[in-house]
């Protein structure tokens, strides 16, 4: 592979990964004055329906667009009219995906209300059923971009499509709460904001379409009814293959908004108990989130890489830039899990005001791991051609999540229902694992790495239990628990990385693609 190309995937990994990032951080500040704002109650009714706003996301973000670049960029350099029949056969495709899931959720949001088990819901899930008729213009418009090896696009409209949604949603909770509007108004309100988030990014998108003049490469007449068969064919099955894959934690989630709280309520618990309880439970969203964020950035980016390595039978840039990805979030993944199961209680407090579902968020909070782990063999796996086999490992996680919480939540409540997402992922891993290791010794790796890394994580908990055992002997309140929980984030992160770098588990080179890595090898390399 030309050093050329590498630093190209180096530099498209970055800008995913900084968007990525920043959209993140977004997703997990906003959430913590909202909640503060409306209460668990009304963090409930806005989790609740969020699972359908995500997946119609993700369709768009890192679902479809996935498919369509990685057709767009198979096309013979020079036939534009071949390429633009197919980003034309694909929008038709994902214009009729979008009317009819949106006629599913908008027609279909009485019954869905009923199912989740509050009917009070149904007006909320009515406005957020309009964010799939952006689908097409999305994923086309991403995709199109991607497939040439740009990202940008993608990641400034998911950056101001968040920027504007996060605004949005947390102006209109303080009118309406100042109002003395429900907190279920208020949820529609956020449902707004999210729609209106969505039309803005894809006003960017239509921004650069212009600028670089993709509309006038696009729009070509004489697409046949055989190239928009085929075409629907490969978006509808692999797009939709794809799609499962980065919607594994939304599906999770989805789960839990159809059981939860109906379980809790057919256990006897009085209504607003179960709410109070599903919002504490949600609060582990924006963290996972944020653990999982080098991951899906990662996935978005080696798709079109190692497709392209697999066709030019380049083994040697399979097995290097895999090893390199899996390598890196298999060591961030596991610092940033062990770090926020050890300050999890002081987290919680920083960011919720009380200590409330800490045991429960710290089992949540293992979720990092493994869900890191699937969503980069899933791009991974996607690369080498494997389109349906990580699509079907999640389903039947999402079987087993399902089982689980009807199993589970009758006996221990949220605590169940975290366990049930533990067990769910552990067996998708468990799978991605075994098929992954087929075309690379990934096994092999974890063995190698595994005595420094559970040195390092046993290390860093020593070392953050202590801090917390000092904080122990002072009054716990929110701004004590603030300094406990940043200060353990530095101290974790020094004495993790130290251990890592000291035993070399990452080479300069898997550093290097890590965003600020060098200069982080440079400090702790310099303490040692």
């Amino acid at each position: 592979m030309s050093r050329d190309n590498s630093n190209h995937f180096i530099k498209s990994a970055l800008i995913l990964t900084a968007a990525a990032f920043i959209v993140k951080i977004l997703s997990a500040i906003y959430r913590v004055p909202f909640q503060n704002i409306v209460g668990d109650v009304g963090f409930y009714i806005y989790q609740q329906v969020y699972p359908i706003y995500g997946i119609a996301i993700i369709l768009a973000t890192s679902g479809f667009p996935v498919i369509i670049s990685k057709l767009a960029a198979e096309s013979e350099k020079g036939k534009y009219r071949h390429l633009a029949h197919g980003m034309q056969a694909a929008f038709y495709t994902l214009l009729i995906i979008g009317v009819c899931l949106f006629s599913l959720f908008f027609f279909g949001a009485d019954i869905i209300a009923r199912l989740m088990g509050d009917v009070q819901l149904s007006p909320l899930i009515k406005i957020t059923a309009f964010i799939f008729l952006l689908l097409p213009f999305y994923s086309v418009g991403r995709g199109y971009f991607q497939s040439y090896g740009d990202m940008v696009p993608t990641a400034s409209s998911q950056v101001l499509e968040q920027i504007i949604r996060v605004s949005f949603i947390l102006i209109i909770a303080i009118l309406l709460v100042n109002k003395g509007s429900s907190l279920y108004a208020v949820g529609s309100g956020a449902m707004f904001a999210s729609l209106f988030g969505g039309i803005s990014g894809f006003g960017l998108l239509c921004y650069y379409a212009m600028k670089r003049k993709a509309f006038r490469r696009l729009f070509v007449s004489g697409l046949s009814f055989k190239k928009f068969y085929k075409t629907a064919q490969i978006v509808l099955i692999h797009g939709t293959a794809i799609c499962i894959s980065g919607m594994l934690l939304v599906l999770l989630q989805l789960v839990d908004s159809f059981s939860i709280y109906s379980l809790l309520r057919h256990s006897g618990m009085e209504m607003e108990q179960a709410k109070v309880l599903k919002g504490i439970f949600d609060r582990g969203q924006p963290l996972i989130q944020l653990g999982t964020v080098v991951a899906s950035s990662f996935s978005l980016a080696l798709v079109p890489l190692i497709a392209s390595a697999w066709r030019q039978n380049n083994e040697s840039t399979l097995q290097e830039k895999s090893i390199n990805a899996l390598n890196i979030t298999i060591v961030i993944s596991v610092g940033a899990t062990i770090g926020l199961v050890n300050i999890m209680k002081p987290t919680n407090i920083m960011l919720f005001a009380n200590s409330e579902g800490s045991n429960v968020l710290a089992v949540l909070a293992v979720s990092i791991l493994f869900s890191s782990f699937i969503l980069v063999s899933s791009g991974i796996l996607h690369g080498l051609g494997h389109v349906f086999a990580p699509g079907k490992y999640i389903l039947l996680g999402v079987v087993c999540k399902t089982v689980g919480n009807v199993l589970l939540i009758p006996l221990w409540g949220t605590m169940g229902a975290a366990l049930a997402t533990i067990i769910s992922l552990f067996i998708i891993m468990v799978l991605m694992l075994k098929k992954l290791n087929e075309r690379i010794e990934i096994i092999a790796i974890l063995k190698n790495n595994s005595k420094s890394l559970l040195l390092a994580a046993i290390m860093m908990t020593i070392g953050l239990q202590i801090w917390l055992l000092l904080f122990e002997l002072m009054d716990t309140n929110r701004f004590i628990s603030s300094i406990c929980a940043l200060t353990g984030v530095v101290i974790g992160a020094f004495i993790y990385l130290f251990i890592i770098i000291k035993r070399n588990v990452l080479s300069e080179e898997e550093f290097a693609i890590i965003p600020f890595g060098n200069r982080i090898l440079q400090f702790i390399s310099s303490k040692k």
